[in-house]
C-alpha cells in the first residue's frame, strides 16, 4: 500500500542498532554477511541514508514501518514484510508507522570484508549530507 511522503524530522527518535553475526562467506572470498536488529521506539524515524556497496535485505520481525526507497512509491510494510536494497539505493524514508508501538527488522547485509574491517559501520550505514549530525547507533 502506498501512502503519502513525510519529510525526515529530526525532533523524532531514533532507532536502536544491535549487530547479531557477522560471519565471512566461505562461497564468497572477500564478501563478509552481517545481521543487524533495528528497533524503532514508537514514532522512531530513521535519517536519509544509503548503504554504500552493500547488498541489504529486510525482514520486519514486529510492527508496521513505512519505507521508500529511490523514487518509488512509499509503502506500508508490516511484520512479515521484506524488501531488498541494491547498492548504492537511497533509503529516503524508514520510519516506525506508529506513534504507540515499537517495531523491529532484521538487516542482513553482504558487504566487502575489507571495507567493513577499515570503516567498521561507516561501511554499512551513510546519512544524507545535511543529517550527517545525527548519530545512529546502539
Amino acid at each position: 500500500m502506498a501512502v503519502e511522503d513525510p519529510k525526515y524530522d529530526r525532533s523524532r527518535p531514533l532507532p536502536s542498532l544491535e549487530v547479531v553475526f557477522q560471519n565471512k562467506l566461505g562461497n564468497a572470498p572477500g564478501k563478509t554477511i552481517l545481521g543487524m536488529v533495528v528497533t524503532f521506539p514508537p514514532n522512531a524515524s530513521t535519517p536519509p541514508h544509503r548503504h554504500g556497496g552493500t547488498s541489504v535485505t529486510a525482514y520486519v520481525l514486529e510492527g508496521t514501518l513505512l519505507n521508500k526507497m529511490n523514487n518509488d512509491p512509499t509503502q506500508v510494510i508490516s511484520a512479515g514484510g521484506t524488501w531488498y536494497e541494491a547498492p548504492g539505493c537511497h533509503h529516503k524514508i524508514s520510519d516506525n508507522h506508529s506513534k504507540t508501538e515499537q517495531a523491529k527488522l532484521l538487516a542482513t547485509f553482504i558487504v566487502d570484508t575489507q571495507v567493513l574491517e577499515e570503516q567498521g559501520m561507516n561501511a554499512l550505514l551513510q546519512v544524507d549530507e545535511e543529517y550527517r549530525d545525527v548519530k545512529l547507533g546502539g
